[in-house]
């Protein structure tokens, strides 16, 4: 069976030390190591980070030939195991690599795992080696033979699944919790010692209770897709981010955000975390199994390119925030806060009607990932417009008698948990909504006009309202403010006074109309709507006077409140509580 065995080589310089086995190999066996890892849509050249890779069989050297920047080819002498050592370099503190030093490991078999090529449906192994003192090993991997801290032999059907187990190392806090009867470990390293486990585990069972039970309903029969789950949550001072896996996700989150214990509020912090944990759950069913017919199988070496990351990762991001509502983890005013974030931010994105979600959605691996002072001008998130398309959808059909949640529940069953294309989609759609909504999805998807948000969160009982907009936003400027750095301009929006102006990302705005800047919005002060002012800024070493107007409306657009109607009318109100609550 082809097994790696992980060791600590030396936590204080990164290094793991990995060594494959493969039995049988072919007389020139080819090894590859992924460039890129399922759920993360950028080509990362994780070979970049291996060292010192040698073969051997029989304790005798075999000739190994690089055959470009991640494959090898190892030209054997019979049929003897074929032993392969490298040494991989970890210190990416991301969910998406792999991480080493005094206190803390982490690993994705996407960073440290060869692929034996040809051999990839046969199962393959991971023992953990050396590791230091005390440490123990989470992951959802099955265990072969481990002990009490986990360290020991796990086994994978194939390399899919190798690869799709994150490997969590160290002294860390762990609980578990039951959903539905799946079993569910949840791991924390660097917790400061007041944090709420039991807390954070009572909400993580209730946002999973109320995900299986949406997929497959709350009777004893429902059944989940995986046997057990893992949440591998690793806490640094800062850092936010998730990444999906078949029966785990490794969690990256602020200390800040984790529920203390003594305090029963759910401050914005936590909503955040638990809006990660839902997130990234929710995609065991949409992404990891529910997926793009483009993924039924990936391709290691090279980008794997699909439309749909608007529906696989946009609606998933509709969902998170929705069902912490409906979990009653937060309540509805919260929710429309939530909302509203996104609305502003896709509203302030001028890339919006430049680019459809359709068209971010395949170009992810250029530049969502790549993201430089001209995205917003260029491009839009299919995170967070696939989320409002999810939203007006789900509207809309509320309207027509369905929901979204009938859709999702359909495409799951139509294709039993398994690849999907647009066209499903659309199908199921009909089926739901009783019409065709391919004029929704050529203008929401496709197309880049305005989603019609507005009137559809008035039918649901949801009042719209302009906010003032700051300085920055009428402007069309995004800024960084320091003490150090002072004001400096991050981008400049697509059609704004600023960019009028002549205002370039990286300037240093020093002074307006005579007065000297520590913060943007101090300009309101002394700057007349309508009117030109004088704007002294620092660029490459030089003082330039430019001329900008402020004007006297919104700019490229209001921040967006959003207020539950308190006296909404009868439909209005039905269709409320059953988007929100049910």
């Amino acid at each position: 069976m082809i097994t790696y065995r992980i060791d600590a080589e030396d936590v204080h310089a990164h290094l793991f030390r990995v060594t494959l086995r493969v039995p049988d190999p072919a007389a020139q066996q080819r090894l590859s190591l992924p460039v890129w890892i399922p759920g993360s849509y950028l080509v990362r050249e994780f070979a970049r980070h291996l060292s010192d890779v040698r073969a051997t069989q029989g304790g005798e050297p075999v000739e190994l030939q690089q055959l470009d920047k991640a494959s090898w080819v190892a030209s054997c002498s019979g049929r003897a195991e074929l032993v392969v050592s490298a040494l991989v370099y970890a210190f990416d503190t991301s969910v998406r690599a792999a991480f080493l030093d005094a206190s803390r490991g982490f690993f994705n078999g996407t960073g440290l795992c060869l692929r034996v090529e040809g051999r990839e449906a046969e199962a393959h192994r991971i023992q953990t080696g050396t590791l230091p003192r005390g440490w123990q090993v989470a992951t959802a991997m099955r265990a072969v033979k481990v002990d009490a801290a986990g360290r020991g032999l796990y086994e994978a059907a194939d390399y899919d699944e190798l690869v799709d187990h994150p490997f969590e190392l160290g002294t860390f806090w762990r609980g578990s919790f039951d959903a539905h009867g799946v079993p569910h470990a949840f791991v924390v390293a660097g917790a400061l010692p007041d944090f709420d486990g039991e807390r954070l585990l009572a909400d993580a069972q209730r946002i999973c209770e109320a995900q299986i039970a949406f997929w497959h309903g709350a009777g004893k029969k429902a059944r989940a897709p995986m046997d057990r789950y893992v949440f591998l949550l690793n806490t640094a001072e800062d850092g936010h981010g998730g990444l999906e896996h078949r029966a785990s996700t490794a969690l990256l989150s602020a200390r800040r955000n984790l529920p203390q214990r003594g305090r029963a509020e759910t401050s914005d912090n936590y909503a955040d975390l638990l809006g990660l944990i839902s997130h990234e759950y929710f995609h065991t069913w949409n992404v990891k199994r529910l997926r793009p017919a483009e993924f039924a199988r990936y391709d290691y070496t090279q980008e794997n390119y699909t439309l749909l990351l608007w529906f696989f990762e946009g609606f998933t991001s509709y969902y998170d925030d929705l069902f912490l509502r409906r979990c009653g983890l937060i309540d509805t005013p919260r929710y429309l806060k939530l909302l509203a974030r996104t609305i502003t931010g896709v509203a302030a994105t001028p890339g919006r009607q430049v680019q459809s979600v359709a068209q971010a959605s395949f170009d992810a691996w250029v530049k969502y990932y790549r993201s430089d002072e001209n995205t917003p001008n260029a491009t839009i998130s299919y995170y967070a417009k696939g989320s409002l398309v999810a939203l007006a959808l789900d509207l809309t059909l509320r309207r027509d008698g369905s929901s979204l949640d009938e859709v999702m529940r359909k495409l799951w069953k139509a294709s039993d948990g398994g690849p999907i294309g647009e066209a499903d989609i659309a199908s199921a759609l009909h089926q739901c909504g009783g019409r065709s909504y391919e004029r929704e999805l050529a203008e929401w998807v496709h197309g880049t006009v305005e989603l019609p948000l507005q009137g559809l969160l008035y039918s649901a009982g949801i009042e719209w309202q302009s906010q003032p907009a700051t300085i920055a936003q009428r402007l069309g400027l995004r800024v960084n403010e320091s003490a150090l750095t002072g004001v400096k301009a991050t981008h400049v929006l697509r059609g704004g006074a600023a960019e009028a102006a002549g205002i370039a990302a990286g300037d240093e705005i020093l002074a307006v109309a005579g007065w000297r800047l520590r913060r943007l919005d101090d300009a309101q002060r002394v700057m007349t709507p309508g009117e030109p002012a004088e704007l002294l800024v620092a660029r490459d070493q030089r003082v330039l006077t430019l001329r900008v107007t402020l004007p006297a409306d919104a700019g490229l657009g209001a921040p967006v409140q959003l207020v539950a109607d308190a006296k909404p009318g009868k439909a209005a109100q039905s269709l409320r509580e059953a988007w929100l609550t049910r």
